[in-house]
């Protein structure tokens, strides 16, 4: 096993990157890959969750920000192609049936799983048995598009700190994980919060971290990455959580400095889809911290593009 240690998001993804490419050469189904395998990475803040890496990546903050309201709501609703289209060519009958968010939400039907891990580590601080299960054999030797990459999360309390651990059955580092983390983080913070705990470290292992060739090119240029800085926090108690998920999609405030910014980006990048970049700009300009840093040089990329090649002006990965 390889193991990786860092304080942020860049520190991480750029050992990874780098461990990625020197990996063996493989082709699952048909796509040139290189791979490494058995990888456990440590992030010691795991606020330290947003990727600012530019040039070489940029992300686009609202697919973050949605798709993190997106799973924790427990949603498997559409809404979330607005923010990454390309998601639509994982679906089966326009659905993603691999949606992490039904699965964590309301397994079978009948168990909240999030709910169970606080009331379990609430009863019984010690417990081993504080996990979330995605992989679900029943449902994904279906040979549906969407399989999750992910098959669980584990919790526990361990010196008044909150660790928590994701195993990953495979990993794309380079368009991936900057996304997966940031949502398995603000997960982990917000169930510390809700157990009125310290946050501890978050581990997330892989036993195939990859990289497709065809992004090699672009990882070279990853050089200089600043460490990224620490998020506002996101804790906030469980009574009117839903309510709280279901403003920051609708993009209303919230009265709660963290989600009112999540609710921002989202609200500013609506409008640059509708159309209405002046106005998006300036929103993104007024958000204050990281996430606002990153909008507008995600704004600065689409500019970039669409000067470019108009076709590719789409917001993506």
């Amino acid at each position: 096993m390889t193991n990786l240690t860092a304080d942020s998001v860049a520190e991480l993804f750029t050992m990874a990157v780098t461990l990625a490419k020197s990996g063996e050469k493989v082709s699952p189904r048909g796509m040139a890959t290189r791979e490494v395998l058995d990888l456990n990475m440590r992030l010691t803040q795991p606020r330290a969750r947003l990727l600012y890496a530019p040039p070489a990546r940029i992300l686009n903050p609202a697919f973050a920000v949605a798709e993190t309201v997106w799973h924790l709501s427990g949603s498997d609703a559409p809404w979330i192609f607005d923010y990454n289209a390309r998601l639509r060519q994982y679906t089966d009958d326009g659905i993603l049936r691999g949606a992490y968010g039904p699965r964590m939400r309301n397994w079978g039907g009948e168990v909240d799983q999030l709910h169970r891990v606080v009331e379990i580590l609430k009863d019984d601080p010690d417990s081993r048995r504080a996990t979330i299960q995605l992989y679900d054999p029943a449902r994904d030797a279906a040979g549906h598009k969407d399989v999750p990459c992910t098959l669980g999360f584990r919790f526990h309390v361990r010196g008044g700190r909150l660790h928590m651990s994701t195993t990953m059955r495979g990993q794309d580092v380079w368009i991936g994980m900057p996304y997966d983390v940031f949502f398995f983080t603000t997960l982990h913070e917000l169930v510390a919060g809700w157990l009125d705990i310290g946050l501890g470290d978050y581990h997330h292992h892989v036993d195939s971290l990859h990289i497709y060739e065809r992004d090699i090119d672009k990882a070279d240029a990853l050089t200089d990455v600043a460490a990224s800085p620490v998020m506002p926090e996101l804790s906030t108690p469980w009574e009117g959580f839903e309510t709280l998920l279901d403003q920051v999609e609708a993009r209303d405030e919230t009265g709660h400095p963290g989600w009112d910014a999540m609710a921002e980006v989202i609200r500013s990048y609506q409008l640059w889809k509708g159309g209405q970049r002046e106005q998006a700009w300036r929103i993104a300009d007024a958000i204050d911290g990281p996430l606002g840093e990153a909008l507008t040089a995600w704004y600065t990329e689409l500019t970039r593009r669409i000067s470019s090649t108009p076709a590719s002006a789409a917001g993506t990965r």
